[in-house]
């Protein structure tokens, strides 16, 4: 790809030129803000996944972003992560410190009440923020920041549960890839890359833990039927995971999506719950990001689609042409009734009508009105990708568009 091939694609670019995010000095590097347009895709992309969530049997909870540093000592991010952690706040004896992670959360809200066999597997899931003391080098657009926004969830299951729940959270997030239109350059078993038995390492140091949690992920992959790659030195401080790979424009690799099985944890915070032989277990805890960060998994939208983004995303899903002044009345009405079925509508009249054609070429769906249709009470469908659809009433173009919305794929219209 060439340089000018790949500033086209740049995530950054599109960016702003669409009007989605942009950064200030005064908020600070790696700390972006979203326009309106910008804050519409977010907006769907995480009532998306709450949806999928919710259908999967997932429960939804809320939590600070804050806590005491105890916690982080607990779970061992301040031993084994506290270089990626901002410095931790003064509050009178206390020290607080912004979250690198919601797993730590997520374990006390599980422990906050007994839990029999029955319930088991408890998936809890949260869209929540957490901060990273990422260094001015690598920052860049929305890839690389220091408030992120993560789609997280951890299952709290039985060991017989562990390898099906981590199944199904990979199948997940193959259904939520198909219908975002984002394809997967691999998936990577990542190991540690140093010996696990050493105290005071990178990784927590329990071979036994690493070995039993690698052994259920691989039963995991192989049972999925997909083709992944070992990588050492990539896994979690307290565990093995699973990535999947996304690649940009360029060809660079990154992590978007990840299942993990944790044993760690669960004995750090003295998790438990009660079998059916009235005695005291140790949960597993699955930790299962289906599009990871909001911010990243934006920028690879807009890259991967060129801000052509699926309808049921875009910004803006139909816009109303009129040719003339004459129509604009037939034209503010037709977005009045597409607002009222909740579509995203707008009229565009300055200019000719070639140069709002152009403007808005990448808006699904293009509805123009000119003399002849205002008379027969119709529109003229234009398709973002040039095509151009037999002329439709108002209630036919609503209806049409509002069901490719709401069947939230790829495809622009019903033949496709």
């Amino acid at each position: 790809m060439s340089r000018e091939e790949f500033t086209m694609y740049d995530h950054r670019r599109l960016g702003r030129e669409l009007g989605l995010f942009d950064t200030d000095p005064l908020m600070g590097a790696g700390l972006p803000y979203w326009l309106p347009d910008g804050a519409t895709v977010r907006h769907e992309l995480e009532e998306y996944v709450r949806e999928l969530e919710r259908a999967a049997g997932y429960r939804h909870v809320y939590s600070p972003v804050l806590g005491k540093r105890e916690l982080y000592e607990i779970s061992g991010h301040w031993s084994h992560y506290s270089d990626d952690m901002f410095p931790p706040m003064e509050l009178g004896a206390e020290q607080v410190v912004l979250r690198p992670s919601l797993c730590p959360h997520h374990a006390l809200i599980y422990r906050s009440r007994s839990h029999s066999y029955r319930e088991l597997p408890l998936r809890i899931a949260e869209l929540g923020g957490m901060y990273r003391s990422e260094l001015s080098g690598v920052l860049g657009g929305l890839t690389r920041v220091r408030a992120i926004q993560l789609n997280d969830a951890h299952i709290f299951c039985t060991l017989d549960q562990a390898v099906e729940e981590a199944r199904t959270a990979l199948a997940l997030i193959a259904r939520a890839y198909a219908d975002l239109g984002i394809r997967a350059s691999r998936y990577r078993l990542s190991l540690p890359g140093e010996d696990v038995s050493a105290e005071g390492g990178k990784y927590v140091a329990d071979p036994a833990l690493w070995e039993r949690a690698t052994a259920l992920l691989r039963e995991v992959l192989d049972g999925s039927g997909v083709a992944y790659e070992s990588a050492a030195g990539e896994a979690a401080f307290y565990g093995p995971k699973i990535d999947v790979q996304i690649a940009d424009a360029a060809g660079r690799e990154a992590t978007l999506s990840t299942v993990q099985i944790d044993f760690h944890q669960p004995e750090r915070f003295d998790l438990h719950y009660i079998g059916a032989d009235g005695a005291k277990h140790r949960p597993v805890m699955v930790h299962r990001s289906i599009i990871g960060s909001v911010e990243r998994a934006v920028a690879h939208l807009l890259e991967e689609h060129g801000g052509a983004f699926p309808p049921w995303l875009a910004p803006v899903q139909l816009v109303v042409l009129p040719v003339s002044e004459a129509q604009a009345a037939q034209a503010y009405d037709l977005v009045e009734q597409a607002r009222a079925r909740g579509l995203r509508a707008e009229v565009s009249v300055e200019g000719s009508l070639g140069a709002r054609v152009r403007a808005a070429r990448l808006v699904p769906y293009q509805a123009v009105i000119g003399e002849r249709e205002a008379a027969a009470d119709l529109v003229a469908v234009r398709l973002r990708d040039g095509r151009r659809v037999e002329p439709l009433s108002s209630a036919g173009l609503l209806h049409a568009v509002g069901a490719r919305v709401e069947a939230r794929g790829t495809a622009l219209w019903a033949d496709a």
